[in-house]
């Protein structure tokens, strides 16, 4: 069994302890958003081809969906915070890999470090949160991590774009990596002074269930690699039913290991539960859709309407603005309204969806400048603190805390799998529209309206616990 992590951790003073848990969350999401900038950067300074350069975004994401649930069941078992540090201190030495990589091969093995370290921490992260608040501490907390989310998107690319301007081409890049070691160090220095120790002691050698670690992790990687390598053969998609197969043996698996009174790496009884389960739906065909929304709108804008990547780029910033804002409002009152604001949160990207449609009509025509999109796309940011965040929350609070960090990275592994489906779904049909002789903004369009079926398909699972909710039966 384990230990029950709050019965080992002595009162902690919470701010400090967020802040360093946030620190190095927001570096790591800096690494995934900066990194579309500097990708022309990249190749111009290691004369790296296409397929190379895909895998400086591609190993990253592989290595950080694979660990996420192993990880976060490493940190329940053996100790939440020795597990943060080892991933800050892996992910900050494949920032400085990364940094001064000499060949383009160099860099791709220190960003599936990066990857390495990233999935480590960050089911620490959601699982100490978890730990050491409680109600409405625990839903503000959730709030500020969304709000780290938003700013780190937001600031990215602009970060990005403003070394490569300063530091030229081949130094600027670099220290889109670089940056991160200094932070790093901080991080480690401030968890070790402010998370309390929960070493667990005494207790003989932990039960990691190695072999469920193996096949969930061979399963993930099945699943998630041929959204991810988009240029290989088309013979990569049988790593797709293959994963599924793996996927089976893995439940099968974790239900004997119980029935022999082990300890599995995930108790398959917490899919039983119905707020997580619903919660894990609601989060996966929302990242499904939401997340390419920002993929769609830069390539029409530079493929079609020919305006440069920093003018893309900048129509994500309002949206990210009203994330934060909305993520601490939401943060405040997500356990007064519960699902019902989740639900709003889907009405109010739908709306911004269906604007972003309309406008585009009048955008293309040359009837409005382009920088009228930001207006709905806003709504998409201010939707995304009212849904993201507060599922979080009332997903998580259904899950006793001494599961929180398997729980977590579960969740995460929800966002990270949809999200990649996605980019590679929704991109490709606008592609295979184009390249078919439909007009651009005919496959804008199309593109929108099945993104805009997949939020009220996120919405309908959202009545359907808010009806749960009401029948009043807790987390069951």
């Amino acid at each position: 069994m384990i230990p029950d992590p709050s019965a080992l951790s002595p009162p902690v003073r919470r701010k400090p302890l967020l802040a360093v848990l946030l620190a190095p969350l927001f570096m790591a999401l800096i690494a995934v958003s900066v990194i579309n900038v500097g990708l022309t950067a990249i190749g111009e300074g290691l004369e790296a081809d296409t397929g190379s350069l895909q895998w400086v975004i591609s190993g990253y994401a592989l290595a950080f969906g694979v660990l996420l649930v192993p990880a976060g069941r490493a940190g329940d078992a053996t100790g939440r915070r020795r597990m943060f540090v080892i991933g800050v201190g892996i992910f900050t030495l494949g920032s400085l890999l990364s940094g001064f990589a000499p060949t383009v091969e160099t860099l791709n093995l220190a960003r599936i470090l990066q990857g390495i370290g990233s999935g480590l921490l960050n089911p620490q992260t959601v699982a100490l949160i978890q730990q050491h608040f409680r109600g409405q501490d625990r839903a503000r907390a959730f709030a500020l991590l969304a709000t780290t989310v938003a700013v780190a998107t937001a600031v990215g690319p602009v970060i990005g774009g403003a070394l490569i301007q300063i530091l030229g081409t081949d130094w600027g890049w670099r220290w889109m990596f670089l940056m991160n070691a200094p932070i790093g160090v901080i991080a480690i220095i401030g968890a070790l002074r402010f998370i309390p120790d929960d070493r667990v002691r005494g207790r003989g050698r932990p039960d990691l269930d190695p072999v469920g670690t193996v096949l969930l992790c061979a399963a993930i990687l099945g699943i998630m690699l041929p959204f991810l390598e988009r240029g290989m053969s088309s013979l990569i998609w049988l790593t797709f039913p293959a994963g599924l197969v793996v996927l089976g043996l893995w439940w099968r698996w974790e239900q004997r290991y119980k029935r022999r009174e082990r300890t599995p790496m995930v108790d398959t009884a917490i899919f039983s539960n119905r707020a997580f389960r619903n919660g894990i739906l609601i989060v996966s065909v929302y990242f499904l859709g939401a997340t390419s929304v920002w993929i769609i709108v830069p390539l029409y804008l530079q493929m079609h309407l020919d305006h440069t990547a920093f003018e893309a780029s900048l129509m994500g910033v309002p949206s990210s603005i009203a994330a934060a804002v909305s993520s601490q409002i939401s943060g405040r009152y997500v356990l007064t309204f519960g699902r019902r604001m989740v639900i709003v949160g889907f009405a109010v990207a739908f709306a911004g969806l269906a604007g972003t449609a309309l406008l585009t009509v009048f955008v293309d025509s040359g009837a409005i400048a382009f920088w009228w999109l930001a207006a709905p796309l806003m709504l998409m940011g201010l939707s995304q603190g009212m849904t993201i965040s507060p599922n979080q929350t009332l997903t998580l609070n259904s899950v006793d805390p001494r599961f929180g960090g398997v729980a977590g990275g579960i969740l995460q592994l929800g966002q990270r799998t949809g999200a990649a489906i996605g980019t590679a779904m929704i991109p490709g049909i606008i592609f295979s529209l184009t390249e078919g002789g439909h007009a651009w903004l005919e496959a804008f369009i199309i593109a929108l309206t099945l993104i805009m079926v997949l939020t009220l398909a996120a919405m309908g699972v959202s009545f359907a616990d808010r009806a749960r909710e009401k029948a009043g039966k807790g987390a069951l």
